[in-house]
């Protein structure tokens, strides 16, 4: 078993709701994956090399995959060639990324012909009732990202890194993907140095997805800012997509009403680091909730896009701009002088969030509050519970 020593020294329990999953897996998923089971009671299986493992990842069986050390991918599949041009002031080989064709980006201009690694372009199709865990704080998928896509579902990855996507090519490759899944749990998961997204979610619907204690790792030596900072964050599209980004450090949920595209995320005690943009990205008709995370040095804008997001109990800090100038939703700014505002839609007041070298944003909208009617709303802990932890126990920091 893992170790939640971190999270049990700090007051922060098990989840209310604990159910029988995995053996190898520390906790349980809380909100909206509670009942995520994973490869259920399936022997462990102990891959020793990115065959086995992808053959695992994909069979049609239930699997608990615990790996440790190494996995690296890179050149396994070989390469394939793509248009691509410089968008940016500054080229690869000058700390900037050059982007793919991938949607006409490079019509007009001058283009030339790159080989990129498939591997990292192209992430494992996961398959349903799979857990995959990392033994120790060494478990890296290198040079390869995850999908949960065509309605997988009852799958949970916990205490690994994922690194290396053709960091230099915008479209290289996206860490974690999502479109037409449900019943997801990734915990205690770290991602670097990605072509495009550290997380993707795509207009299908994604029900029932928790996402938590996760370190998006932003430093890269190829950016599209040119200061080593990652643009490409979280992309957050889809109709009425409905997202948590939540507290203590201990669950993120992204999940779906089953009539309509409706996703719910909370995201638990997250550390969002170097970053430039799409910090989220809350687009389409996304309502996000965002509580108990920290974002630190980020050196363009966090939150763009034109969906509606609440903000309260989150610890800004070292923040350019915290809200891009062409932001075209609704926000809630959790404060001193608003926080009873709260009380109608989420059963009690907000908490307020914390701005530390960073610029608050003034917005106190509350017409989208009636989304959150039939969404599970979590507690929010004050932000002096959450800077210190956070930023040491998110990502895979899970011990033997």
């Amino acid at each position: 078993m893992l170790s939640l020593a971190p999270l049990l020294a700090l007051g922060f329990g098990l989840p209310r709701y604990a159910i029988a999953q995995s053996s190898i897996v520390s906790g349980s998923a809380p909100g909206f994956a509670t009942g995520v089971t994973g490869g259920g009671n399936a022997e462990p299986v102990y891959p020793n090399t990115i065959e086995d493992l992808k053959s695992y990842l994909t069979s049609s069986e239930p699997q608990n995959i615990v790996i440790s050390g190494n996995f690296d991918f890179g050149g396994s599949e070989g390469t394939q060639t793509h248009t691509a041009c410089n968008t940016y002031e500054c080229t690869p080989e000058n700390g900037g990324q050059a982007i793919l064709n991938t949607l006409g980006a490079c019509s007009g201009v001058s283009s030339y012909e790159v080989e990129v690694d498939t591997a990292a372009y192209t992430g494992i199709e996961v398959k349903s009732d799979k857990t995959l865990v990392g033994d120790g704080t060494g478990a890296i998928l290198n040079g390869k990202g995850l999908r949960f896509t065509n309605g997988v579902s009852n799958i949970i990855i916990q205490n690994i890194a994922i690194t290396n996507l053709n960091p230099q090519y915008v479209w290289g490759g996206d860490a974690i993907s999502m479109s037409d899944c449900s019943q997801i749990w990734i915990d205690h998961v770290t991602t670097s140095k990605t072509g495009r997204q550290h997380y993707s979610f795509g207009q299908d619907s994604d029900k029932y997805i928790t996402i938590s204690n996760s370190f998006i790792n932003g430093e890269t030596p190829y950016s599209a800012t040119c200061d080593n900072h990652t643009y490409w964050g979280f992309e957050m599209v889809g109709e009425g997509d409905t997202i948590t980004l939540y507290r203590r450090f201990r669950k993120l949920l992204w999940s779906c009403g089953p009539l309509v595209l409706n996703y719910g995320l909370q995201w638990l005690g997250n550390y969002v680091y170097m970053t430039s943009g799409r910090s989220p990205a809350v687009s389409g008709t996304t309502t996000l909730h965002a509580v108990n995370n920290v974002f630190s040095d980020n050196s363009g804008h966090l939150i763009e896009g034109g969906g509606m997001g609440l903000f309260e109990g989150n610890v800004f800090t070292d923040i350019t701009t915290t809200v891009a100038s062409g932001f075209s939703g609704e926000l809630f700014n959790a404060k001193s002088t608003n926080l009873a505002d709260c009380s109608g839609a989420l059963g009690r007041k907000c908490v307020a969030n914390e701005f530390d070298d960073a610029t608050s944003f003034d917005y106190s909208d509350t017409g989208f509050f009636s989304n959150f009617a039939d969404l599970t709303v979590v507690d929010a802990s004050p932000v002096s519970d959450i800077f210190d932890v956070v930023t040491s126990s998110a990502g895979n920091t899970l011990v033997s």
